[in-house]
């Protein structure tokens, strides 16, 4: 039997190419090469929802578990990256810094909300997709992957240096083509959300087409596709590409 899935979040940050008919760029980062978890790999930032996530509900939340999760997707972004999604008023550089050092330090993301008289707003995140693979040996994630958009100027990324070490903006389409070319590594769940991401020219069509299927949770599978061993994944989701061949598929 598989281990019981760890709830975790994801954020899709897209920002508005640098000319005006350019593609829109999708933040990826870089785990550490050490981590246990995806070492090496190109993800989209994100991580697993904490105890504390939780202590930011209302009481009369009608979905605690979705709440909750948009919660840690927000706050593992400022913690990876530095970039600030959902908060208001609009923090500043230094207020993300102080954000970033109290959370390091053990403070609590809620607790460190009132201390800068911050409050969270979770209805900007536009539900994605949920993943949630089986094949994981040690840890197995039920990750939600939300979409927001993020303004060019407030989008530079400071990574923190130890899980993520890297953060690149790119399009949809360049990341593919790097992860095929072998300079980035990317596993099996970014490679089809990048496929899906690649179909659309901005933030709007990408958070409408969102909100035109159903988020179910995605359990990839092996079966034959004409003829060869592949790995599957339903086709009534929005995935443009929804099999590869078990020879090539990264899963890990």
């Amino acid at each position: 039997m598989p281990p019981d899935p760890i709830p975790a979040a994801t954020l899709i940050l897209m920002r508005e190419g640098a000319e005006t008919a350019s593609l829109p760029e999708i933040l990826m980062v870089e785990r550490g090469a050490t981590l246990a978890f995806l070492g090496g790999a190109m993800v989209f930032p994100g991580g697993r929802v904490d105890p504390g996530d939780h202590a930011l509900l209302s009481p009369h939340d009608p979905d605690p578990e979705e709440t909750a999760a948009r919660i840690a997707a927000i706050r593992e972004t400022i913690e990876e990256v530095g970039l600030s999604i959902g908060l208001s008023p609009s923090p500043d550089a230094a207020t993300l810094t102080d954000l970033r050092a109290a959370m390091a330090k053990g403070r609590s993301f809620a607790q460190t909300l009132v201390d800068h008289r911050l409050t969270i707003d979770t209805h900007v995140l536009t539900p994605f997709a949920r993943w949630c693979p089986e094949h994981v040996p040690v840890r197995r994630f039920d990750a939600r992957f939300y979409l927001a958009a993020i303004a060019r100027g407030a989008s530079e990324p400071a990574i923190d240096g130890a899980e993520t070490v890297r953060a690149v903006w790119m399009t949809a389409r360049e990341a593919l083509a790097q992860a095929d070319s072998g300079a980035i590594r990317i596993i099996f769940p970014t490679r089809r959300t990048l496929e899906r991401l690649a179909l659309f020219r901005d933030f709007p069509s990408a958070a409408a087409d969102a909100r035109a299927w159903p988020i179910r949770r995605i359990i990839p599978f092996q079966a034959e596709r004409d003829g060869v061993p592949s790995i599957c994944i339903p086709d009534d989701l929005g995935y443009p590409i929804t099999s590869e061949p078990v020879a090539s598929a990264k899963r890990g």
